[in-house]
């Protein structure tokens, strides 16, 4: 619940400093998470050579993470709720530093790939956590649409600057990669103790913990992504891959059955049925999953094919994540004005444009005249997309719930993730991606994934574009001058959800 302290009075956006510093710890743990996916990409070839590791060895690196993050995060979203936010962040928060710090010490890859799981689960925490308190600090609207439109930036700057960072720090050596994370998350520890205000816990949580939900839902997820990520080593077809997903099946079936039950569920099914809900998850999925896969193929094609380097590979990227930090600040009002369906509609748009235009690649590309197009269009297109999917997941939710639709919406970006970087190299696969027989037949392999991509994009935009058909409320409240929440509530403007 929103406690009478932490509550931002007014609409006229005059924040106190303590608000503003909680608000930049919790951007800070977001930046490394965000970071943590995408900054190990570059690094890769360097770790397989220092710690002699294979191919299918190699790919756990990346997977050990999605696999703790995407796994864990509807357990992470309903423990900040039942817990105290403030309590689960900084207790992940702390394990996330103590992780990045070991990571870059050891000399094995199980080691690595144990310590990237184990920062994978404690961003399962500190994700939905870091976003609910968020939304329950900062009231529905213009203010806490800037809010969650400076949070998102941090995001999504972390995620497009990943590459670039780890370019620059691979140039020194890999290591540094996973422990240049470590003293930023014992700052924003050291600040996050000060700074963010406690947080109840939820009436009943000391005999509503849905043991049976929790366990159900976690192992479900945790095999999917498992599932998923091994599908292309072991065969999509293959007995062990049929039978793992029969297996998800099941365990999603018991869950459904549990949560339906529970009074106290993981996840309170009804949720489930909001329209607005379902076009975020669903949005969540097609945008982050098209985007990785993207990433993945673009790497790939300018160090193998282009013989770029890691520094060049990461500065060809640099124009998306610039545009990302200077536009996402500014969503907030685009919301407020036009509703979360039109801005995210048109951040798809931009998305598949980026992804067609880039078919047009070459073994000799004119940069200026064909990366950088769909660089700027992904960059423009992230911007508006990620801070609105954030705003209409969580705008309308109770504050007691707002962990678990934020980790909720988190689960939807990392799975689909998986899924479709999964289903990306399964079509560079079958487009001969393996045969080095000559350049022109490995770049003709990867124009099937880059398909693949844009119809993952225009799928986010078709779903979104059903939003239009109807005028819902999102969630815009005109708080009253004596902050009463009661009679914000009944000032709630529909403007499109």
């Amino acid at each position: 619940m929103t406690s009478p302290d932490t509550t931002v009075p007014g609409t006229e956006g005059r924040w106190s400093a303590r608000q503003w510093g909680t608000l930049l710890v919790l951007c800070a743990a977001l930046f490394l998470d965000a970071l943590d996916v995408s900054m190990v990409g570059v690094a890769l070839p360097s770790i397989a050579k220092d710690l002699d590791l294979t191919t299918s060895s190699l790919q756990w690196v990346v997977s050990g993470y999605i696999l703790g993050y995407g796994g864990l995060l509807l357990l992470g979203g309903r423990a900040a709720d039942l817990l105290g936010r403030r309590r689960v962040f900084l207790i992940a928060l702390g394990v996330f530093a103590a992780a990045s710090l070991l990571g870059g010490l050891v000399d094995s890859g199980e080691l690595l790939i144990a310590t990237r799981f184990i920062k994978g689960l404690s961003a399962a925490f500190t994700a939905p956590a870091g976003l609910s308190i968020i939304t329950t600090t900062f009231p529905e609207g213009p203010v806490r649409n800037r809010a969650l439109s400076i949070y998102t930036t941090c995001g999504a700057t972390g995620f497009s600057m990943g590459l670039v960072l780890s370019g620059l720090l691979t140039e020194v050596g890999w290591r540094w990669t996973m422990l240049l994370p470590a003293p930023v998350a014992i700052l924003a520890l050291v600040a996050g103790l000060r700074l963010i205000p406690s947080s109840p816990r939820e009436k009943g949580a000391g005999r509503g913990y849905d043991l049976p939900g929790a366990l159900t839902g976690t192992t479900s997820m945790l095999l999917l992504v498992y599932t998923v990520v091994s599908a292309p080593e072991a065969g999509w077809g293959s007995a062990r891959t049929l039978l793992s997903f029969a297996a998800v099946a099941v365990l999603l079936t018991a869950f459904a059955v549990i949560e339906h039950r529970s009074s106290h569920p993981l996840i309170r099914l009804g949720v489930l049925r909001s329209p607005q809900q379902i076009r975020a998850n669903l949005g969540g999925a097609a945008f982050f999953g098209s985007y990785v896969g993207f990433q993945f193929l673009v790497t790939q094609y300018m160090q193998s094919l282009l013989g770029w380097s890691a520094l060049q590979t990461a500065l060809a990227f640099l124009p998306a994540g610039g545009l990302v930090a200077l536009a996402s600040t500014r969503i907030g009002p685009l919301v407020d004005r036009f509703g979360t369906p039109r801005v995210i509609a048109t951040g798809f748009t931009l998305l598949f444009v980026g992804y067609v235009l880039f078919l047009r690649i070459d073994l000799s590309p004119d940069y200026a005249a064909v990366i950088l197009p769909s660089m700027l269009l992904l960059g423009a297109a992230c911007a508006l997309v990620f801070p609105s999917l954030n705003i209409q997941a969580t705008n309308g939710v109770r504050d007691e719930e707002q962990g678990m639709v934020s980790g909720l919406l988190n689960t939807s970006f990392q799975v689909g993730g998986a899924i479709f970087l999964a289903v990306v190299t399964a079509a560079i696969t079958a487009g001969g991606g393996h045969d080095p027989a000559t350049p022109q037949a490995v770049l003709d392999s990867f124009r099937p994934g880059l398909v693949v991509v844009s119809v993952i994009a225009l799928a986010g935009l078709l779903i979104t574009l059903t939003g239009l058909r109807r005028r819902a409320s999102y969630g815009f409240v005109v708080a009253s001058s004596d902050g009463s929440r009661k009679a914000a509530e009944a000032e709630r403007v529909s403007v499109g959800d």
